[in-house]
Formats: structure tokens, C-alpha cells, sequence
């Protein structure tokens, strides 16, 4: 993308999943964190992978509203209850990032915290985007 370059030191290692930073010029969106509910606020399970793509999902709409995709985020910030349980969905996890948002690796951070705001949420994402 014109507007976006993503930066990565000399002799740094790349990074797997994610980008260290991102420069982006444009229009910015921030998205307010995005849990595993759907539109009409109902959650439909409680497995951590299958939440997390419902939030990609959320994200991706919001996206959608304003002509932006995928492409456009710059960065995410992961929470999740419970760090094990993040490190043993990864495989799934995977499976469900690229299915919403492909092979984009904007600059991201997962922090565990200790609970979210809705009880039954295991991960909430926040994202940027920044449209040419």
C-alpha cells in the first residue's frame, strides 16, 4: 500500500504474525475494542480462537462501513483472559486471522489481563486503520 510502510531495523529478525512498526499517512479510523459477540450482542461460543474471528470479523465490518479493508490497519492491540489458553489456540488462531484478514501483519500487541468488562469475552482487539 502507497501510504504504508512497515519498518523493521537492520539486522532485526522478522517477526512472525505481526510487523514491528508501521508508518502510514491518511485518514485515520480507531476501532474500540471488538469481543467475540456478533451485531446483535449475543455470543455464540466460548471457544478462544472461534471469539477471536468474531471480533477479526467486527473489525472488518466497521472497515467495510467506511470503504476501508484489511489492507488499511496499521495496528491491533490484543486483550486476553488467560495466556495460556491464547498460546495453545494459536494454530486455530491463525487459521482464523487469515480467514478475516488475510496475510496483513500490521503492528500488534496481546497483553493478559485479568478480566473484560463482559464476562464471557476472552479477547477484545483494537485496531487502526489509515486510509490513503
Amino acid at each position: 500500500m502507497k501510504n504504508m510502510k512497515f519498518l523493521l531495523p537492520a539486522g532485526w529478525e522478522q517477526p512472525k504474525g505481526y510487523s514491528q512498526a508501521v508508518m502510514a499517512e491518511g485518514r485515520q479510523i480507531f476501532i474500540s475494542g471488538q469481543i467475540g459477540w456478533d451485531e446483535t450482542g449475543t455470543f455464540q461460543t466460548d471457544d478462544f480462537a472461534e471469539q477471536a474471528g468474531q471480533a477479526l470479523r467486527n473489525i472488518m465490518s466497521i472497515l467495510a462501513a467506511t470503504d476501508a479493508g484489511a489492507e488499511h490497519i496499521t495496528r491491533m492491540t490484543w486483550f486476553i483472559t488467560d495466556k495460556k489458553e491464547y498460546l495453545a489456540s494459536l494454530k486455530a488462531l491463525g487459521q482464523k486471522y487469515r480467514e478475516e484478514v488475510g496475510r496483513h501483519f500490521p503492528a500488534m500487541s496481546v497483553v493478559e489481563v485479568k478480566s473484560l468488562m463482559e464476562d464471557r469475552a476472552k479477547v477484545e482487539i483494537e485496531a487502526t486503520a489509515v486510509i490513503p
